[in-house]
């Protein structure tokens, strides 16, 4: 990179934070198609946005709207979800498939409408339907509004850093055939930085992601998990990273070696550029890299590392050190729960007078609900691969959620549509046992299976606690809801205690997150205000769980005033 480009970026970066400019409407137009990808010495066509993967990365302001015309040039369905955006009132552009709108069928097209609000920092778009998503996804970075600034040093440069999955199969043909044998989904290949696997895969160094840094410059490592179905650490050799954000939201600065990422998050880092630059043959490059967490019995794992490269470069010039070997970081096992407990309890919000918080300080409505990985009896005259020779499933309060295939759940609500949905979703698990005893009866793996959504008034304080089992799978899972983020007042081990464990929420600065992570054998408690009227889905962020029925929708009904109503559907709406 010259000296000009650097300092063009720069000025557009400094314009972008103070210039007091009013919100903006930006336009941008996504044509999916697909297109050859090279990856570990083998070549396959992959579903794209523009031809890019990873896809464009979008730029705006808070309170902006973002306006982007999909247009579906592939063989097969597709939405697309803008992962973290509230949506105020506007669950018609959300995106998951069948819950607020039909696909986009192949040769049609759709605009979506995306209206920020309160986000700031680091969000992202994925596909929503199938687990398109593994190549069809890209980063949303949300500037402050009105000549405001970060609440931190407006860093030298900004580097994208998006983590995800890569199969040398195509990736729906790996779920298509876990769902055709019921039983669990084959592990990628490889972990990718930027669509790359990196220098420890074969064929891979050529194309291995490097970003350039000079020696006393500070750098915000912008960081999105796209990862299908692992969480995963990350660190930077010899460097210490400053938490700063999270899920769009700004938390109090921390410092830390290594961060756990579960799909579906992101995370702000301040990266300070502290080595001096030096002639040995491993002083000016050292490796970003991540790895798996997670060491569940029987289940099927990646349990690789991908590499990026942190190049530093002399100011003023493009001379490099090509041929120093990097160092590597040192990253924890993959069955190092401390690690991940010690990192996810420093996460607070900011709290100040720019950026304060909201939690509700009492509640309405207390949610217990069971997060289990289950089995389903196989077919009459059918072999089945998962577990006890039964069909693999996972739930919510033992109900397995089943997808509707005709008319998304949104259409039936808002048109009053009978037989799409069933308003049973329970406050409760059906069953009153020791959720994460290591030895459970056979009968708690089978759940009843259903299309069971949760009605909430508007307006409600709602406290939700999710409660991991050790059904088959003891894993932690990546707990996302559609259409706002929420206040964690709450982890811990073990089961539960209505009574004990609410005395030692976090009601003052709680981290404010889309995706919220329940540590396995353990809980997560959450609470947050329902008053943003809209069918919302949620569910685990492992994508082979939501395949299972890992999912449920809560309807947030309307309030009394016009402000507090659904807007109605665009007329353009995909049909089904």
């Amino acid at each position: 990179m010259s000296l000009i480009q650097k300092l063009l970026g720069l000025l557009l970066l400094y314009r972008l934070l103070s210039c007091p400019v009013s919100a903006k409407t930006h336009h941008h137009k996504f044509v999916i198609t697909e297109a050859n990808y090279t990856r570990l010495c083998q070549t396959k066509s992959i579903m794209t946005v523009n031809g890019q993967f990873p896809g464009p990365t979008i730029y705006a302001r808070k309170g902006d709207t973002i306006i982007v015309n999909v247009v579906n040039h592939v063989e097969s369905n597709i939405t697309i979800h803008w992962h973290g955006v509230h949506q105020p009132r506007n669950p018609w552009y959300d995106g998951p498939e069948y819950i607020t709108q039909c696909p986009i069928r192949p040769g049609h097209e759709f605009s979506y409408d995306i209206l920020l609000s309160d986000e700031e920092g680091t969000i992202w778009w994925h596909a929503h339907s199938n687990w398109d998503r593994a190549t069809v996804h890209g980063a949303i970075f949300v500037y402050p509004k009105l000549g405001s600034s970060f609440p931190f040093a407006i860093p030298y440069k900004e580097i994208p850093i998006i983590l995800g999955e890569w199969w040398n199969d195509d990736v729906n043909k790996v779920l298509n055939y876990a769902l055709y044998t019921r039983g669990d989904s084959n592990a990628s290949d490889a972990y990718t930085i930027n669509g790359q696997p990196g220098d420890l895969y074969p064929c891979s160094k050529p194309g291995t992601f490097t970003a350039q840094v000079e020696y006393g410059k500070t750098y915000l490592l912008r960081v999105v998990s796209a990862a299908i179905n692992n969480e995963l650490f990350f660190a930077v050799a010899q460097h210490q990273l400053t938490v700063v954000g999270s899920d769009g939201s700004y938390t109090k600065p921390f410092n830390t070696n290594v961060i756990m990422i579960s799909p579906g998050q992101t995370m702000d880092l301040l990266l300070v550029a502290n080595q001096k630059l030096n002639t040995s043959s491993s002083g000016n490059r050292y490796y970003m890299a991540a790895s798996l967490y997670g060491d569940a019995p029987g289940v099927k794992y990646d349990n690789t590392t991908t590499t990026a490269i942190l190049e530093y470069v002399n100011p003023g010039s493009n001379k490099t050190f090509v041929d120093s070997t990097p160092t590597l970081p040192s990253l924890p096992t993959n069955n190092d729960t401390d690690a991940v407990t010690t990192f996810v309890t420093q996460l607070r919000s900011l709290a100040s007078k720019e950026h304060p918080v909201d939690v509700p300080q009492t509640i309405n409505e207390r949610l217990i609900i069971s997060v289990s990985v289950n089995v389903l009896p196989c077919d009459v005259n059918y072999t089945c691969l998962g577990p006890y020779n039964m069909s693999i499933s996972a739930s919510l309060n033992n109900i397995s959620f089943q997808d509707p295939t005709t008319t998304p759940i949104l259409d039936a609500y808002y048109h009053q549509i009978p037989g799409v949905f069933e308003e049973g979703f329970p406050s409760r698990p059906p069953f009153s046992y020791n959720f994460t005893h290591d030895d459970l009866p056979r009968y708690l793996m089978i759940p009843k299976t259903g299309t069971e959504v949760r009605m909430v008034e508007y307006n409600t304080s709602i406290e939700l606690v999710f409660q991991g089992t050790s059904i088959l799978a003891i894993e932690n899972h990546p707990m996302h809801l559609h259409g706002q983020n929420v206040y964690v007042v709450g982890t811990g081990f073990g089961n539960f205690d209505e009574k004990k464990d609410p005395e030692g929420y976090n009601l003052v600065d709680p981290p404010f997150l889309n995706t919220v992570g329940v540590p396995k054998v353990g809980w997560t408690a959450i609470r947050f205000k329902a008053k943003n009227p809209g069918v919302w889905f949620m569910h685990c962020h492992v994508d082979r769980h939501q395949s299972w029925g890992m999912n449920t929708v809560f309807i947030v009904k309307n309030g009394a005033t016009p402000e507090s109503k659904i807007l109605p559907p665009p007329k353009d709406m995909p049909q089904c």
